[in-house]
């Protein structure tokens, strides 16, 4: 995956101050006045700043969204994170709305990608690593005049390389390659990436058949789950098997046909013939 496929997405411009301090003094004495409403009333003052701070959580939002598909639900869990932070504000403990929301936003919206997004989920270390390289990346390339490498990068953000390279790959997990994307050698799609992968129906059948027997043997006791996994795993003779229970070869005969014929009776007509 190329370093620059993480830089993240620029965020709107930010309001003047001047209309920023205007908007901060209405929304705190709107929060003043919700501390003592009876309970419908407060809603209701917190949901009208809610209404006039959403533009700080699409900002938010724009930073983490990856795929234009993903826009939608990004926002709206910025949009949670939002009404949480406002309902927790006290202007008593501090009088700036969007420095308390911003960071409520942010986590919001970080434990919604860390816990959907990921189609294969990489450890919670690599997926911070990620999202820390995404805003560091673009700083160390404009920096460096060109796009850095993974030792470059190492470098900079005092992280081990081999953690770096990790990191970057990992993002491959939010976004699969379709088996249906036109194949890099056919742009015209006439060949699939699904066309070059190929395995045999026999494959399929074996995997199933073993995802079957897997399930038939949890029935089994743990005596006859030993058994079974002494004679067909370690290939142990049956006298051998004998030996190690300490039973006769003639009791380790008649229990492996017991056992065999429990397990035929829970595979299927289809699953026996494979």
């Amino acid at each position: 995956m190329p370093v620059s496929a993480i830089a993240p997405t620029p965020a709107p411009a930010r309001r003047a101050p001047r209309a920023q301090e205007d908007r901060n003094a209405r929304a705190v004495a709107l929060l003043e006045r919700a501390r003592s409403a009876p309970e419908a009333e407060r809603t209701r003052l917190q949901q009208q700043v809610v209404v006039e701070y959403l533009d700080v959580a699409d900002a938010v939002a724009s930073r983490y969204v990856l795929r234009p598909q993903d826009a939608g639900d990004v926002r709206q869990v910025a949009y949670l994170g939002l009404t949480k932070a406002v309902q927790r504000f006290a202007p008593d403990r501090g009088a700036d709305i969007v420095s308390f929301a911003v960071p409520t936003i942010a986590g919001e919206i970080k434990r919604h990608l860390r816990d959907t997004s990921w189609v294969v989920r990489p450890p919670r270390q690599l997926q911070e690593l990620h999202a820390e390289l995404r805003t560091a990346v673009p700083r160390i390339a404009q920096q460096l005049g060109h796009d850095p490498s993974p030792a470059e990068i190492a470098a900079e953000t005092g992280f081990a390389v081999e953690h770096v390279v990790e990191a970057i790959d990992c993002g491959q997990g939010r976004q699969p390659a379709s088996l249906d994307a036109p194949h890099a050698a056919t742009p015209d799609g006439s060949l699939t990436l699904g066309d070059t992968l190929h395995a045999s129906g026999a494959d399929f059948a074996r995997a199933e058949v073993s995802a079957a027997l897997a399930a038939a043997c949890r029935t089994l006791s743990p005596r006859e789950r030993r058994i079974l996994y002494l004679r067909f795993f370690h290939e142990q003779t049956q006298a051998e098997i004998a030996r190690e229970c300490g039973v006769t070869q003639m009791q380790i005969s008649r229990l492996l046909t017991k056992i065999l014929s429990t397990l035929r009776g829970q595979l299927t007509p289809d699953l026996l013939a494979a």
